[in-house]
């Protein structure tokens, strides 16, 4: 008798298993059934944004319903991360974020997830090269004289940046340990207003992505100094790269990636990275990020294997980095 019992339980056990495997692969082959809402950390306009509206129209054609960019701003991106995070794991809610996936733990004590830990991974999307700039009567024009001049200066140099975390933020830290020397950051609400200081020789220096910068570049509205990828980029042919200024291993890019709520089935994150990859070979979004100095990754980082690693790498580079120059919001 209770050899049947058990049994029985046992029994049971494997037929709730079996009825929870075929719900999942069932939501999974009805997936998507209604609109996909893409969360997106920063304003309407921005460069992630316009990044996301490019790829959101592509995925819509491709999946058959809508994708729905939303803008959560706030707290450098950890407003969107959390409420992605705490959402319900069905696909319908997703996350596109940039770097700041991987610093957010060292600047933000209290953080309510783990970038590493609290989401499933689709893949990969776009890079985007940055900028080395200075004021247009800046006195050094190379960046050889450019690091001259600021080790003799010192201080005196102020390094803009758009805000705490800010992916410009982390590329002046990076300079400043290249070089050596510290300068006087000066933040500002966004990247915007960070360029029109800069144009207007408020400030000395700022590190920015392509997507701003090309045209105040291309206009000699700057002086460049190089770009902070590890080979030239296409959108400026003529620039050096920082390593070949003499910045040996110099390499700070925006890169975006997108995640699903912990716990969202295979069936239906292997769906969105399709998809993504999809999306991604669109002729509109090849072009638009084109346009953008943007830089579509290879299709090896398009999947949730090589967004993982990707993230799990910076937050290695950038984190013990941050952490060492207490820099945090708390």
């Amino acid at each position: 008798m209770l050899g049947y019992r058990i049994a029985s339980v046992f029994m049971s056990g494997l037929l709730a298993t079996a009825m929870v495997a075929s719900t999942a692969a069932q939501a999974a082959d009805a997936y998507p059934s209604r609109p996909i809402t893409l969360v997106v950390p920063y304003s309407a306009g921005g460069p992630t944004d316009v990044v996301s509206r490019s790829l959101a129209a592509a995925m819509t054609r491709e999946l058959g319903q809508s994708v729905i960019v939303e803008n959560r701003v706030g707290a450098g991106g950890t407003v969107a991360a959390a409420y992605v995070a705490r959402a319900q794991p069905d696909g319908y809610t997703i996350l596109i974020h940039h770097n700041g996936m991987a610093t957010a733990p060292a600047l933000y004590k209290k953080l309510s997830y783990d970038p590493l830990k609290d989401f499933e991974y689709i893949g990969q999307v776009a890079d985007v090269p940055m900028t080395l700039m200075g004021r247009k009567d800046l006195p050094a024009s190379t960046l050889p004289e450019l690091i001259r001049y600021v080790r003799q200066n010192r201080d005196k140099v102020s390094l803009a940046n758009a805000g705490l975390g800010a992916v410009s933020q982390l590329c002046g830290l990076l300079f400043e340990e290249s070089v050596q020397t510290r300068m006087t950051a000066v933040p500002y609400p966004g990247a915007g207003p960070a360029l029109t200081a800069l144009l207007g020789g408020q400030v000395d220096l700022l590190c920015d992505q392509t997507t701003a910068t090309l045209p105040q570049i291309k206009a000699g509205r700057v002086k460049l100094f190089g770009v902070t990828t590890a080979q030239r980029i296409a959108a400026l042919p003529q620039a050096p790269t920082l390593q070949e200024g003499g910045l040996k291993g110099f390499e700070v890019k925006v890169w975006h990636g997108i995640y699903a709520p912990k716990g969202t089935s295979p069936g239906i994150t292997k769906r969105i990275t399709e998809a993504l990859q999809k999306g991604l070979r669109d002729p509109a979004v090849v072009a638009k990020l084109t346009e953008l100095g943007a830089q579509i990754v290879p299709l090896d980082k398009q999947t949730p294997q090589g967004l993982q690693q990707w993230l799990k790498a910076e937050s290695d580079k950038w984190q013990p980095l941050l952490r060492n120059l207490k820099v945090d919001a708390d």
